[in-house]
């Protein structure tokens, strides 16, 4: 059992619970709690590591049965949770990776969250989590949001990042004009919209942009939709959170496509 909070496994854990770069190198990121335990498909597993209380419930230990997994004293695992009240359970998981093609179904049209410099791990996991809720085939990120694999993310998602594909570019005008050329139609939520958003045609191949939290779409991104809608507002609210507004678009198509 591992005693001390200095323990080099410890310290790993609290380091890619902390640091998107040690994440990103290690190709590993942190899933903590029960649920998130149990929405991780087995073989994504890395390694395992539960608190001494949570193993002396027998119900709970055959949740780890036939996993590599180290039992941690109950204050240190303390000290490498992420979260305030621990449930005594985390894993290392092997972290997704996806090419565009896997964004898009080959059995019904393109349905893509295109996203640039959202920063809330909450809305960025709301986002995600809504998003397989609703249908989407996939979310492209430009690489100023958020890290995916934020603890703060992965809770939000409820298990969506395992299934829901996912790329970050560096070039996301580049990445429009592709998706554009392959018949993908955009669609920006804009106070300057033409129509409110419920007027527009998302049955065929469609990408929504969603912008940062605090200024929008920039304007170069702006300019790449072919269609600027609104959603309309009573009282004096001019714009919704980032998710909200997502979320909006997204069950929109998701209603359009069902009928």
């Amino acid at each position: 059992m591992i005693t001390s909070s200095a323990n080099a496994k410890v310290k790993q854990v609290m380091n890619l619970a902390k640091k998107a770069k040690a994440r990103k190198l290690s190709g590993l990121f942190v899933a903590e709690g029960l649920r998130m335990f149990r929405e991780i498909p087995r073989d994504r597993i890395d390694s395992v590591y539960v608190s001494e209380s949570f193993i002396k419930d027998e119900s709970r230990r055959k949740l780890v049965e036939g996993l590599p997994f180290e039992t941690v004293a109950d204050d240190v695992f303390s000290v490498m949770s992420d979260t305030q009240t621990p449930q005594g359970i985390l894993a290392l998981v092997r972290q997704y990776s996806y090419e565009v093609g896997d964004l898009q179904s080959v059995t019904s049209p393109a349905f893509l969250m295109i996203l640039e410099n959202i920063q809330d791990p909450g809305n960025l996991g709301t986002i995600i989590r809504a998003g397989e809720g609703a249908g989407i085939t996939g979310i492209i990120m430009d690489d100023t949001t958020a890290d995916i694999y934020n603890p703060k993310v992965i809770r939000s998602t409820m298990g969506s990042v395992c299934r829901v594909p996912f790329l970050y570019t560096s070039d996301l005008p580049g990445t429009l004009k592709n998706l554009k050329a392959q018949g993908v139609r955009l669609y920006a939520a804009h106070l300057e919209g033409r129509n409110n958003y419920e007027k527009e045609d998302y049955t065929v191949d469609t990408g929504f942009l969603i912008g940062n939290e605090g200024n929008g779409l920039t304007d170069e991104i702006t300019a790449m939709a072919d269609a600027l809608v609104r959603i309309p507002m009573m009282g004096r609210v001019e714009s919704l959170n980032a998710a909200v507004a997502a979320s909006v678009l997204m069950f929109e198509a998701a209603r359009q496509r069902r009928q």
